[in-house]
């Protein structure tokens, strides 16, 4: 099959059909294989796929907070989900990669289709616009949205957070009583929660320590999940 044909299908299994189809091209390409590479619509194509997200989110969810949202986002927004998606597109056979890449299996590689996955949104949203560029994300994530339950993706804060941390080679964070309130039978427990490599520090309280460094931590993947950019220094 042929680069016009490879693109061809490639427009028929995502659903849209661009009118510039250089820009297909271009999200396709990896920087090994040229200069005119897509890393500049993947930057792009991240933000549209977060905003796309989130307001797929916030109409399917009405009654779930700011938390629950951020935490279903981060989980449908991350590597390991784009990597699915674009294999299921088909995606490693449309990829344009320098020889060495290639032949180190570069088309397999999960940052890689991540990347080139979130390359094409950002394409979509050039050739097409904001509505173009949603309604692939809805194709691609909707049948997960719609039978996805919030409470599937809770999972215990402190043990989440360590995960998050160890996936992208950091310590595991520190827990420290910040103070105490209130009589010995009831009292209120003030925890930080110190993630010392990225220096920063998030504050939690309960009716039990356990209680308060949950929350604190909590807090602390809230933040990191708002920092963890792809072209910033916490992405893996």
């Amino acid at each position: 099959m042929n680069e016009l044909d490879i693109l061809e299908s490639l427009q028929g299994r995502i659903g849209y059909r661009f009118v510039d189809t250089e820009l297909l091209g271009r999200a396709l390409t990896h920087r090994s294989h040229g200069a005119d590479h897509n890393e500049r619509l993947e930057f792009l194509g991240d933000a549209v796929l977060s905003l796309a997200i989130s307001d797929l989110l916030f109409e399917r969810f009405a009654g779930s907070d700011e938390g629950d949202l951020t935490r279903v986002r981060a989980h449908l927004v991350r590597e390991d989900s784009l990597h699915r998606v674009a294999l299921a597109l088909d995606l490693p056979e449309a990829l344009r990669l320098g020889e060495g890449e290639a032949r180190g299996g570069g088309a397999q590689r999960a940052s890689i289709l991540a990347d080139a996955l979130e390359a094409v949104i950002g394409a979509t949203f050039l050739d097409g616009g904001f509505d173009a560029a949603k309604a692939l994300v809805e194709r691609l994530f909707g049948e997960v949205i719609q039978t996805t339950d919030v409470s599937s993706w809770a999972k215990d804060a402190k043990t989440e957070l360590q995960e998050w941390l160890q996936a992208r080679r950091l310590p595991v964070p520190a827990y420290r009583i910040a103070g105490t309130r209130g009589q010995a039978h009831a009292q209120t427990f003030e925890v930080e929660c110190v993630v010392g490599a990225l220096n920063m520090v998030r504050a939690g309280e309960g009716r039990s320590r356990r209680m308060a460094e949950q929350e604190a931590a909590r807090r602390m993947l809230d933040a990191l999940n708002d920092t963890d950019r792809p072209d910033g220094p916490l992405r893996s």
